[in-house]
């Protein structure tokens, strides 16, 4: 069996478990998670099945060579099946201690081309992104030529794809950068993305990101200033939200 016949049948497999996991109230509501101007085409498989078959399929190819595991997720990409985007996520995010520098190519096509919906977004911004930052810290700065794009997606990826490190105390100097970028966006995707990187970043730096967003709530739309006060005590929020 050469690769092209392996891969057409591996995703074959998973697009078959994924059928017979529809629940049919969850495929009937779907579109309620999702705004006009997102595109999400849906089987209608609970989350915690997705993952249970993205994880099962994925003990089958882990020794593959990790290309050959990017082709695979391409391929679940180009169907534009939101469950088959989940399932592509689950196995570029299990490579994580395998990537290269040069993989930051691939999962930034992903986003410009396949990302069309915050779920899809989040995915993959949130682990697999997320992760490479944290192995190879100098690519923080192409998120930051992210925020300046005219892409909805891309712009919210620059924002969320931080949001573990930010947790965890990494790139505030940059996650302020892309927040002056994306500070008047009119846009609630990214509004709430960025809005949601400060929350994260306030974990780790609750006086600076207090301070940031005391300096710039005048400007910053209601709902960024809203997620990124969120996780913030009571006196903190309030004075936030006082109008000046």
């Amino acid at each position: 069996m050469n690769d092209s016949t392996k891969k057409e049948n591996l995703i074959w497999q998973v697009r078959k478990a994924l059928k017979e996991k529809v629940d049919p109230k969850t495929r009937d509501t779907s579109h309620r998670f999702f705004k006009q101007g997102e595109e999400a085409r849906v089987y209608g498989v609970k989350t915690a099945e997705v993952r249970k078959i993205g994880k099962a399929f994925f003990s089958q190819i882990k020794t593959s060579p990790k290309e050959v595991i990017f082709d695979f997720c391409e391929a679940l990409w180009q169907s534009n099946y939101l469950e088959e985007a989940v399932v592509a996520c689950i196995w570029s995010e299990a490579l994580a201690k395998r990537y290269t520098p040069s993989d930051f190519t691939t999962l930034e096509r992903w986003v410009k081309t396949y990302v069309d919906n915050w779920v899809a977004c989040d995915t993959l911004c949130n682990h697999t992104i997320g992760n490479f930052i944290m192995k190879y810290p100098d690519y923080v700065a192409e998120l930051k030529l992210w925020a300046k794009s005219s892409n909805r997606w891309v712009k919210r990826a620059a924002a969320v794809s931080l949001i573990l490190p930010a947790r965890k105390g990494w790139f505030l100097k940059e996650i302020f950068e892309i927040a002056d970028t994306l500070l008047l966006d009119k846009d609630d995707m990214v509004q709430k993305g960025y809005g949601w990187l400060l929350k994260s970043a306030s974990q780790a730096h609750q006086q600076e990101v207090f301070e940031y967003v005391m300096t710039n709530k005048t400007e910053m739309p209601r709902t960024a200033l809203r997620y990124a006060i969120e996780k913030m005590p009571t006196g903190m929020r309030k004075e936030l939200m006082r109008k000046v």
